[in-house]
C-alpha cells in the first residue's frame, strides 16, 4: 500500500468466518465471492474476484416463515465490521417473529476488514463504492433498499443510494459527514493520526487507533463486547484496512478521493427519499457541524441526537430500536407512504405542516394556532407604545430599582429589531439568549420574535455542563449574553456570532469574539428607523419562533419549539384563565412568566433573587416587589414559596399591607401541598390561591385553587396524587391506562380513577422537540391530533373530571404484587410527624420492585443513614404500601430549576447502592 503505510499494511488474507462471538448467531455468517468484473463501472482499478464476509438474516428470515418487504444494507466504519450491527439483525428478527414488517438485513464487512479478505491493496472511496456495488449485483439485490451506514462506511453506504436511485427507498445514517468545510480542519484526533510517521504507528504496527475507539464508548464496553471487535484485527497484518481507512481522509482537493467525496455530497442532496439521521454528541471526531452539513442537503431527514451518546453510536444508544420504529412509520411496508396517507408520526420540522388523520370525536375541539397568531406576541407592545406607565420593573438592577416605561420598551425593541437586521441577523436564524431576567433579556427577545429570528432559551440553572449541552444542541447562529454568559460560550466553544449586553474594553472584546454591543445594535436600529426603513411583517403563524429548553429533571434537558402561533395561544390561555392583562401588576418569580408579561400587556416585575436558585427568594423581597409594581398578582415556584413562607418573620407591617392587595397567587413546576398554599394565603389574606399544572411542553394545562384542593382531598377515591384541577379552556385531556409492566398501553380514556399516562390536546402545545425525531415520536404516539402531547406524567381523572398527578411514568414502582406510582404514598409520609419531604422509589429488576421511602428527618440529621425503629414504624404504618427500608437523608436531591421536583431517579440509584452495602455517602 501507498500513502505512507509500513510494508505490513499490502498483506493479504483470505475471508473467513468468524469464532464463537457474543450476541452473534452463526446463522447469519456467510462467505460471498464476487467474481471478476470487468463491466463499464467506474470507480475502482481492483476487478479482481473478491471474497466477503457478510451477515445475513435472509436465512432466519426463510426458517420463520415470512417474506421480507425489504432489505436494510448497513455498512460500517473504521475501525469496527459488521459486528456493530449484530442489534439491528436481532431487532428485525424480533419484530418479523411478533408478526411486524420483515427487514432482511445485509450488514457487511468491508474489504481488508473485518473477516473479509485482506486484498493488500489500497482501497480508496471510489473503489470501496464500486466494492459495495459489485458484492450487491452478486447478491441480486433488489428494492426497496434502504442504507445504514455509521462513520465512514455511512459515506460508502450513501454511495451506494446515489448509485441506485432505483432500488434506494430511504437513508439512515449514525455520525458520519459527507463534506469537509473549507473554513474548518480536520478534526484534531484525525490530524493527529494522520501525521507523517505517526499514521502507520497508531493503526497498523499497533492496536491504538483500534483501541481508542473501543475506549470512548459511552458506557464503556464490556470486556467480551470489545474482544468481539478487537478479533478480526489480532496482530498488525490484519490491521492494514484500517491504516488504509484513515489515509483514505481527502485533506485536501488534491486527495485522490476528494472528487468522489464531492460526487457523493452532491449526489445526497438530490436524493429525495425519507431519511434518518442519528447522532450521538459527544463525538470527538464527528462533531456537530457534520450534522449540520448532513441535515441541510436533506432537510426533510428527519433528526435525533442521542444526549450522552458518542461515536460508536449502535452500542451506545438504542439505533436498532430507533431504525425499526422509523421504518415502520415512514416505510411500513417497504414503500414510501402516498400523498395523503396518514403517518403515525409525521416529520416535526419548522418549514413543513404534519398531515394527520381526523381528530377522533371524543377529543373535544379546539382553536388552531394559527388564530392567534393574528395578534403577534408583540401587540400589547405595540398597544402601549405612547404610554408612560411602567412596563418592566428590576428590583435588583445595578444602582438601584430600574423602571422601564412601555414608550421606553416598544421603542427599544424596535431599534434593537431593526439593528440585528443591520448586522445581519435573518429570519429563521437562532439567537441563544444568555441574560438573566430584565429589561436586556425582554427588549432582545421581543426584538428577535419581531424580526423572525428564533429565540434559544436554556435556563442557567441546568448548570454548565447541561447549559452546554443545550446550547451547542440548539446550533445558534447568535448569542446574545452578559458577561458570564459570554465568557461560558467563550471557554467552552459554543457557537454563534456575539452580541454583548455590556460595554466591553476592546481587549474583552477581543477575547471573547463580541462582535457587537445591544446598544450599539439599537444604535444601529434607531438610524435604520429615522431613515424610513420599516420592520418586516410579522412571520407567519407556523414559522418557529422559540426554542425553550426543558428544566432537565427528568433527564438531559430537551429543546421545544413553538410557533408564533403556539406562544400566542399560550398568552391568550393564560390570559382568560387568570384575567391577566393591560393594567394588570405581576411579579414574576418565575422565568416564563417574566418573559410573558409584556405579551400580556402586563406590568412585570422581575424580584430581588438567584434566578437560578428560587429558594433564594425571601418575604421581603415579594413584598418589596408588590410595592414598586402596585402588583396583584403573584407567580412563584413552590421552592420559593417555601422560603419566603420561612422568611415572613421579617416583614413590616407595610410590606403586610403592600401583600394585602395581591388579588391571586400562582405557583407551579412541582406539586403544592394545601399546607403550603394556605401558609403562603396567610401572608396575601386576600388571594385566591391557584396552583396550575403545565410542563415547558404547555405551561397551562389544568389548574386548581386551594378551595378546590380541600375539597378534592375531602372526597378522594383514595387513589393518591396531587389534584390538579380541570382542564383549561381548549384543553382536553385524557390518559393511557398503566399495564402490569408500568407501561402506558390500551386506548385513550377519560373514564374516573384509571390510573395511566397524562395526555393533552390543546392549541398551545409545543410543536415539537428540536432534532429529537424518537422523543417526537413517543411523546405523540397514538395521538392523531398534532397538538397532542404524551406528558410523561402519571395520574387519574376523578369522577367529577378533575385530574390528579400521581408521579412520572419512570418513577413508576412495578412489585411482585402490583403497580405503584410514588405520590400517594410520598403525602400520606409527609403527614407523619418528624418527616419534612420525602420520596420514594422502587429498588431491584422490574417486576419484583421492592418500595424505599428517603425522608428529610425533622429536625434534620446530619449524615445519611438508616431510620431510627420508631420513625420507620410510624412510616410503615402511614405509607398505605409495603416499604422494605426506610432511610433519612439530610436533604433529598432535587432538580436545579424550581429546587422542588425530586430526582427519584437519583434516589434510587443511592437507595440501591447503600443497600447494597456502598458507602453510605449523601444522594
Amino acid at each position: 500500500m501507498t500513502s505512507g503505510l509500513p510494508r505490513v499494511a499490502a498483506s493479504t488474507a483470505p475471508a473467513t468466518q468468524p469464532p464463537s462471538l457474543p450476541g452473534l448467531d452463526p446463522a447469519w455468517s456467510r462467505l460471498v465471492t464476487v467474481p471478476a468484473w470487468s463491466d463499464g463501472r467506474s470507480g475502482g482499478s481492483d476487478r479482481a474476484a473478491r471474497t466477503w464476509h457478510l451477515l445475513d438474516s435472509a436465512g432466519s428470515l426463510a426458517a420463520l416463515g415470512v417474506e421480507p418487504v425489504g432489505t436494510l444494507l448497513c455498512v460500517h466504519g473504521n475501525p469496527t465490521w459488521s459486528y456493530l450491527w449484530r442489534s439491528v439483525l436481532r431487532t428485525s428478527l424480533e419484530a418479523a417473529a411478533a408478526g411486524g414488517p420483515a427487514w432482511r438485513v445485509i450488514a457487511v464487512d468491508q474489504l481488508d476488514m473485518g473477516f473479509s479478505e485482506r486484498t493488500g491493496l489500497e482501497r480508496g472511496l471510489p473503489q470501496r463504492v464500486a466494492d459495495l456495488s459489485a458484492l450487491t449485483d452478486e447478491l441480486g439485490l433488489t428494492g426497496p433498499v434502504v442504507t445504514l451506514g455509521h462513520d465512514w462506511g455511512g459515506v460508502v453506504s450513501l454511495g451506494w443510494a446515489v448509485d441506485h436511485p432505483d432500488l434506494v427507498v430511504g437513508v439512515t445514517t449514525c455520525n458520519t459527514a459527507v463534506h469537509q468545510p473549507d473554513d474548518a480542519p480536520i478534526p484534531a484526533p484525525l490530524r493527529l493520526a494522520l501525521r507523517p510517521g505517526l499514521l502507520g504507528r497508531a493503526t497498523v504496527v499497533t492496536p491504538a487507533f483500534l483501541e481508542t475507539t473501543l475506549a470512548i464508548a459511552h458506557p464503556k464496553l464490556e470486556r467480551p463486547v470489545a474482544d468481539a471487535f478487537r478479533a478480526p484485527y489480532r496482530g498488525a497484518a490484519r490491521r492494514g484496512g484500517i491504516g488504509g481507512f484513515v489515509a483514505d481522509i481527502p485533506v485536501d482537493a488534491g486527495h485522490p478521493s476528494a472528487r468522489e467525496l464531492d460526487r457523493i455530497s452532491s449526489g445526497v442532496a438530490a436524493l429525495d427519499v425519507p431519511a434518518l439521521l442519528m447522532w450521538g454528541p459527544r463525538d470527538p471526531v464527528f462533531l456537530e457541524r457534520y450534522l449540520d452539513d448532513l441535515a441541510e442537503r436533506l432537510p426533510h431527514a428527519d433528526v435525533h441526537r442521542f444526549e450522552g451518546a458518542g461515536h460508536l453510536l449502535p452500542e451506545d444508544a438504542d439505533v436498532a430500536g430507533t431504525v425499526f420504529d422509523w421504518l415502520g412509520d415512514r416505510l411500513p411496508d417497504g414503500r414510501v407512504p402516498a400523498e395523503g396517507e396518514p403517518s403515525l408520526s409525521p416529520p416535526a420540522r419548522p418549514d413543513r405542516r404534519w398531515r394527520v388523520a381526523p381528530e377522533p370525536a371524543a377529543w373535544a375541539q379546539t382553536d388552531a394556532p394559527e388564530a392567534a397568531a393574528s395578534r403577534p406576541l408583540w401587540a400589547a407592545l405595540d398597544e402601549l407604545r405612547d404610554s408612560d406607565e411602567p412596563a418592566l420593573v428590576e428590583m435588583a438592577a445595578p444602582g438601584g430599582t430600574r423602571t422601564i416605561s412601555w414608550r421606553l420598551l416598544a421603542r427599544r425593541v424596535d431599534e434593537v429589531a431593526a439593528g440585528l437586521l443591520d448586522v445581519g441577523v435573518r429570519p429563521g436564524d437562532r439567537v441563544s439568549l444568555l441574560v438573566t431576567p430584565g429589561a436586556d433579556l425582554t427588549a432582545a427577545l421581543y426584538a428577535c420574535v419581531r424580526v423572525g429570528a428564533t429565540v434559544v432559551v436554556a435556563d442557567a440553572g441546568l448548570g454548565l455542563r447541561g447549559l452546554t449541552r443545550a446550547v451547542k444542541g440548539a446550533r445558534p447562529d447568535w448569542i446574545i449574553g452578559a458577561l458570564p454568559g459570554l465568557a461560558a460560550a467563550r471557554a467552552l466553544g459554543w457557537p454563534g456570532r456575539r452580541i454583548a449586553t455590556v460595554a466591553l474594553p476592546a481587549l474583552a472584546r477581543a477575547a471573547l469574539r463580541v462582535e457587537h454591543t445591544l446598544a450599539s445594535v439599537a444604535r444601529r436600529g434607531a438610524r435604520r428607523l429615522a431613515a424610513g426603513t420599516a420592520l418586516p411583517d410579522a412571520p407567519p403563524s407556523d414559522a418557529p419562533a422559540a426554542v425553550l429548553f426543558t428544566s432537565g429533571s427528568t433527564g438531559p434537558a430537551k429543546g421545544v419549539v413553538y410557533t408564533h402561533g403556539q406562544l400566542g395561544a399560550v398568552r391568550d390561555v393564560l390570559s382568560a384563565q387568570y384575567d391577566v392583562g393591560i393594567g394588570t401588576g405581576l411579579v414574576a418569580g418565575f422565568a416564563p412568566f417574566a418573559l410573558l408579561g409584556p405579551a400580556l400587556g402586563a406590568r412585570s416585575v422581575a424580584p430581588d433573587m438567584d434566578v437560578t436558585a428560587p429558594r433564594t427568594l425571601t418575604a421581603k423581597a415579594v413584598a418589596d416587589s408588590v410595592a414598586a409594581a402596585d402588583a396583584t398578582v403573584v407567580f412563584l415556584s413552590p421552592a420559593a414559596i417555601a422560603n419566603v413562607v420561612a422568611t415572613a418573620s421579617a416583614l413590616t407591617d407595610a410590606d403586610r399591607a403592600a401583600l394585602g392587595r395581591v388579588r391571586l397567587f400562582l405557583s407551579a413546576g412541582a406539586p403544592v401541598s394545601a399546607a403550603l398554599l394556605t401558609a403562603a394565603t396567610e401572608l396575601m389574606p386576600n388571594a385566591s390561591a391557584h396552583t396550575p399544572y403545565g410542563m415547558t411542553e404547555g405551561l397551562l394545562m389544568t389548574d386548581v385553587d386551594l378551595d378546590g384542593i380541600r375539597g378534592a382531598a375531602a372526597t378522594s377515591s383514595g387513589a393518591g396524587g396531587v389534584c390538579v384541577g380541570r382542564p383549561a379552556a381548549g384543553v382536553s385531556v385524557r390518559v393511557a391506562p398503566l399495564s402490569p409492566s408500568g407501561a402506558p398501553t390500551g386506548e385513550l380514556t377519560d373514564e374516573p380513577d384509571v390510573t395511566g399516562e397524562i395526555v393533552v390536546v390543546a392549541p398551545h402545545v409545543r410543536d415539537h422537540y428540536d432534532r429529537l425525531w424518537r422523543t417526537n415520536r413517543a411523546a405523540r404516539l397514538g395521538i392523531t391530533d398534532p397538538r397532542g402531547h404524551r406528558t410523561g406524567d402519571v395520574g387519574h381523572l376523578d369522577a367529577s373530571g378533575q385530574l390528579w398527578v400521581e408521579g412520572r411514568l419512570q418513577h413508576v414502582i412495578t412489585t411482585p404484587a402490583e403497580v405503584l406510582t410514588p405520590v400517594g404514598p410520598e403525602q400520606r409520609i409527609e403527614g407523619v410527624t418528624g418527616v419534612g419531604r420525602a420520596g420514594v422509589a422502587g429498588v431491584g429488576p422490574a417486576g419484583t420492585q421492592q418500595v424505599v421511602a428517603v425522608v428529610e428527618a425533622v429536625p434534620p440529621v446530619r449524615r445519611p443513614g438508616l431510620a431510627p425503629s420508631a420513625l420507620a414504624a410510624s412510616i410503615r404504618a402511614a405509607a398505605g404500601v409495603p416499604i422494605a427500608a426506610v432511610l433519612v437523608v439530610p436533604v433529598l436531591p432535587t432538580d436545579i430549576r424550581h429546587n422542588s421536583k425530586v430526582d427519584r431517579t437519583r434516589l434510587a440509584r443511592w437507595a440501591a447502592s447503600v443497600l447494597a452495602g456502598g458507602r453510605m455517602v449523601r444522594p
